[in-house]
């Protein structure tokens, strides 16, 4: 069934409701601890939150998004925590989401997801215009999701500027990082120092998901790689400026750009250390 035969509504009845649990435990496992209740679903909407499904014809659930409502540097956002879609329905929630929250006056957008999912990573960032602001290592902790399937639940936080025109995040999907060094698991095997330039490459694997069935272990040295880059960059005057979202077999790459202010600091050492 295409996008555009999905009818999306808010959630209205306890029928509704269930149908968001099941989906959830569908999409994240039986196991997963941190699925929303039906009356935490109901509930959010009535200080600002979204809970918010696409419908076929016949009334079956193809996909949600929940998020709630608050304050953040003294200002109303929207945290969008769940989004769950079927194939059938993909591209329809968050548009439906951000023009719910414009109308009740809210301007701002964040959510997390996990900077190793390429497809994610152009999704956001490219697609949507999102902006990722903090990278927080094993955010949510175990959530016995079958989904992570060993891994920490390291995540970019990022924000979506609802009300400007165009993209407001890292740039588009042509980014090009031309000849900046790359931080990939190359380089983790060879220890040496993160690189300092103006403009790096942080890699993406190819396909994170084939890593976590067919070699963990691997898996985990791409968590690895990321989570010491991310975390020294962004506490030493870089931001991510773009995503280069390349096809399977080649790896992505998020593009960290030192900030003018910070550009004739000290690089200091390299630190040490995906809902």
């Amino acid at each position: 069934m295409p996008a555009t035969a999905a009818a999306i509504r808010p959630f209205a009845s306890r029928a509704d409701y269930d149908a968001c649990v099941r989906l959830q435990r569908e999409t994240w496992g039986e196991d997963f601890v941190d699925v929303a209740s039906a009356t935490i679903l109901m509930v959010s909407q009535r200080v600002g939150g979204v809970s918010a499904g696409a419908f076929d014809a016949d009334g079956r659930l193809l996909g949600f998004v929940f998020g709630i409502s608050g304050i953040r540097d003294g200002e109303l956002v929207h945290w969008s925590d769940m989004l769950a879609v079927r194939p059938e329905a993909r591209g329809t929630l968050k548009h439906f989401q951000r023009e719910q929250l414009l109308e009740r006056g809210i301007r701002r957008m964040l959510w997390t997801y996990d900077p190793l999912v390429a497809r994610n990573a152009n999704l956001n960032l490219n697609s949507l215009g999102a902006r990722p602001v903090e990278f927080v290592a094993d955010m949510y902790g175990d959530t016995r999701s079958a989904l992570h399937a060993g891994l920490d639940t390291d995540r970019f936080i990022v924000e979506w500027r609802l009300d400007e025109a165009g993209p407001a995040g890292a740039g588009p999907a042509t980014a090009d990082g031309g000849t900046a060094p790359i931080v990939d698991a190359e380089w983790l095997r060879r220890e040496g120092p993160l690189p300092t330039d103006p403009q790096i490459r942080v890699a993406a694997p190819a396909d994170i998901d084939g890593l976590k069935a067919t070699d963990p272990a691997c898996a985990r040295v791409w968590q690895q790689v990321q989570r010491r880059a991310f975390t020294w960059y962004l506490a030493n005057g870089y931001r991510v400026s773009g995503f280069e979202h390349r096809r399977a077999p080649g790896d992505s790459h998020y593009l960290v750009t030192r900030t003018p202010a910070s550009a004739g600091g000290s690089p200091g050492s390299p630190a040490t250390d995906d809902r």
